[in-house]
């Protein structure tokens, strides 16, 4: 026999035995319920106390009512149950419900005769487990604290709105009561019942309060740069999730679609008091920043508001959202139903700045004219989208703080217990300071990737949670690879907690990219005159139809990786500081694009997690003085020899080539022009990294020549010659500074461009 069989075994054979009088009718009927009632009350006393009840009544007594008050259905003493039946013959609704109630009054005077007085924890009981809290749920909406001043003011609880009052506190509860279930398991093991349930005990269940929790991620990359407590446990998440709200009732700019109303404020409700001066008509941009409960309830009353969270459901159900919420109370944190970690919410957040810039723009008016405004640390955060929330006890004192801060790089969420948003807002400059200190470089980088391989050949999965975003809205995608072109179709895609894993066929296992893709076609590409025309290079300085964008931090160490994984220390450093250099003046390989991931501009094969001592120096040195694209290469001196045909070599600088020299990063070569009776040499010059390029030689030359239909090439080192010679780098001394190693490679480069 099961444990479940075993259970309903020993309930049936505990159960009393239920007596009617003949002015309950049908009574068959109604004794049949009476008991799978009892057994349904008893199975979740059981649940709860963790073990059955020790004692149950020899009989119960089922009657009609015939002096219950008005409003009342039901009324017990020990071992009677009165009902309302106001249609002989007919179980209603209203006695349906009753009677589980009443039953659980008769199983606590039983079960836990300590509690006989206890006129809150008796009534609490009874409400949870008969079923009745699910038809309080349409009642209309009452704020905790007032719900709380009802129960602790009434004379009896036995009435409607008594009852309305104490199920709107249960309601603040996802599961069963927990001081419920600490009160029940005292009656299993008998102990004293030292002081009766009170409405603080109850209420407070509701937020476990945590030590305080602070998480910083990355708006670009998604990694998280800072945290503090368990920034992973979900908790009530008060107002914070009305920019979810307004961002799923609200078009994005350019889009059709009705804005949500203009509602006139409701004098004397508690829910709209959102500060002074009220307007008129209050729209849904001031409801937003000044926090407005009545705005968001009357917009669910008008029937168009969003439930659920509307689009927005499924981002905050995959970022851990404990349940979407029944109604507008929980979706504003009225009610605490749901709970949603630190980590979770800064996700989530991360996700709508990148979709709905718009909602962003709108937050940072909240340290100006809404709940952050005329604080000393209201300036200091200008220019910063903030949004609050407090979840509060039934004596609306707050239980939990949270405010959530988005710059242009970082996303931040901190949560104190027992305290207003704003008492630790000045917290945040410091906050923020703080993270920039230890993991500086979160600005953006741009670069085109995957230019050399056919679109439709690369695929990339979310390990975490994956979007697509389409106008402004976040559609899910799956688990497993998808085609990158796909997913970003009409937006971006961004994967929220994991890095993208990127596969094409000549990387099977993939890689991973931490950070944002989309699709951006680049314009047409003509190569000048001179420039190698093979079909790889034409597809290096053309770009690339995706960009990935990640943290410089991120994007540097990638660089770092793949161009030397072995370098250390102030070589390291030297390298990064050319690589972020470079970043911000691509203008000099792709006009107007990103920077590339080939060796076109600089080698990137994804990101890298680390977090060395020198990348981290590299990124807090000061800019490089020069303003020009800053080469490098390999290096090293390693000779090489390689023999190319004369007519690849022609390919390349034209016909009847006579001479070729190299020198100072240029090739200078004659060819033979004019008509065979009159000829005349040709005198050109080109950068050398065209000819190592278009003829796939190790590095830029040193001499060449020619061996009847063969050219023969010499040199030494890998790469095009300029600039950084990383090996030569590798090898300096140990005290030799990042700068000095900086100042001998491009000494000989101008610090501005020269004039076109």
């Amino acid at each position: 026999m099961g444990w479940a069989a075993a259970i309903t075994t020993v309930l049936l054979a505990a159960s009393p035995t239920f007596v009617t009088q003949g002015d309950l009718t049908p009574e068959p009927r109604l004794r049949a319920l009476a008991a799978s009632s009892w057994e349904s009350v008893a199975s979740r006393y059981a649940e709860q106390a963790g073990g059955l009840p020790k004692r149950a009544p020899a009989t119960v007594t089922l009657q009609k009512g015939t002096t219950l008050p008005p409003g009342s259905n039901g009324r017990s003493r020990p071992g009677v149950v009165e009902l309302r039946q106001d249609t002989p013959g007919v179980l209603d609704d209203s006695l349906l419900m009753a009677l589980p109630h009443e039953l659980a009054h008769q199983l606590l005077w039983w079960a836990c005769p300590a509690s006989r007085e206890d006129r809150l924890f008796h009534e609490a009981f009874a409400l949870t487990v008969s079923g009745e809290l699910v038809a309080w749920r349409g009642a209309p909406y009452q704020s905790l604290s007032l719900a709380a001043k009802e129960v602790a003011s009434a004379p009896s609880l036995d009435t409607p709105r008594a009852r309305r009052g104490l199920a709107r506190i249960l309601g603040e509860h996802p599961g069963f009561p927990a001081a419920l279930s600490r009160r029940l398991r005292q009656c299993q093991d008998g102990t004293r019942w030292v002081s009766p349930l009170t409405v603080e005990e109850l209420a407070n269940v509701a937020v476990l309060a945590p030590a305080e929790a602070t998480v910083v991620v990355s708006r670009h990359s998604g990694e998280v740069l800072f945290s503090l407590g368990d920034v992973h446990r979900a908790v009530p998440y008060g107002s914070t999730l009305k920019p979810f709200l307004y961002a799923a009732g609200t078009p994005p700019p350019g889009t059709k679609g009705a804005p949500p109303p203009l509602l006139a404020p409701r004098r004397r409700v508690q829910e709209w008091e959102c500060g002074s001066g009220l307007p008129a008509k209050m729209d849904a941009r001031v409801a937003l920043l000044r926090s407005c409960n009545g705005y968001f309830l009357d917009w669910e009353a008008t029937g168009h508001a969003p439930r659920a969270f509307g689009v927005w459901g499924p981002v905050l159900s995959a970022v851990g959202l404990s349940g979407l919420p029944a109604d507008m109370t929980e979706a504003i944190g009225l009610r605490s139903g749901q709970a949603l970690s630190p980590w979770g919410l800064a996700q989530a957040y991360r996700l709508l700045a990148e979709a709905r810039p718009d909602v962003i723009a709108l937050l940072t008016g909240n340290v100006e004219e809404g709940t952050l405004s005329g604080l000393p640390a209201s300036r200091a955060l200008k220019g910063v989208a903030t949004k609050t929330g407090t979840v509060r006890d039934a004596a609306s004192r707050p239980q939990l703080g949270w405010v959530v801060a988005v710059d242009a790089d970082h996303v931040l969420v901190a949560v104190r217990p027992g305290k207003m948003p704003r008492q630790f807002v000045d917290e945040l400059p410091g906050l923020f300071a703080r993270v920039r200190n230890l993991a500086p470089g979160q600005e953006a980088a741009h670069v085109q990737v995957f230019g050399l391989l056919p679109s439709a050949s690369v695929e990339a999965r979310c390990a975490g949670a994956g979007f697509a975003l389409e106008d402004g809205a976040p559609r899910p995608v799956a688990a497993d690879f998808a085609r990158l072109d796909a997913l970003t179709a009409k937006g971006p895609a961004v994967c929220l907690g994991s890095p993208w894993r990127v596969r094409f066929p000549d990387v099977p296992d993939g890689r991973d990219y931490a950070g944002v893709f989309t699709w951006s076609t680049p314009p047409p590409y003509r190569p000048p005159p001179g420039v190698p025309t093979t079909a790889s290079a034409l597809k290096a300085r053309r770009g690339s139809d995706f960009v990935f964008r990640t943290a410089r931090f991120q994007y540097m160490v990638g660089v770092i990786t793949a161009e030397d994984v072995t370098l250390r220390e102030e070589a390291r450093a030297a390298l990064g500081r050319v690589v972020l250099h470079n970043e911000r003046h691509a203008h000099g390989r792709h006009p107007g694009r990103a920077i590339c991931d080939t060796t076109h501009c600089q080698a990137f094969r994804g990101t890298v997690h680390t977090r060395r001592n020198e990348d981290i120096g590299a990124l807090k040195k000061p800019p490089l003085k020069w303003d020009v694209w800053l080469p490098f290469s390999q290096g090293g001196q390693t000779p090489w020899r390689e023999v190319r045909t004369r007519a690849q070599v022609e390919a390349l600088l034209g016909n009847r080539l006579v001479a070729l020299r190299f020198e100072q990063g240029r090739v200078r070569y004659l060819r033979t022009e004019g008509d065979p009776g009159s000829p005349y040499e040709d005198a050109r010059s080109l950068p050398c990294d065209l000819v190592r390029a278009g003829l796939k030689l190790p590095s830029c030359p040193q001499r060449a020549s020619f061996d009847g239909p063969q050219v023969v090439f010499e040199g030494q080192g890998r790469g095009h010659g300029e600039g950084l010679d990383v090996e030569a780098a590798k090898a300096s001394p140990r005290f030799r500074s990042s700068t000095l190693i900086l100042e001998d490679a491009y000494k000989a480069f101008p610090v501005t461009p020269p004039p076109p």
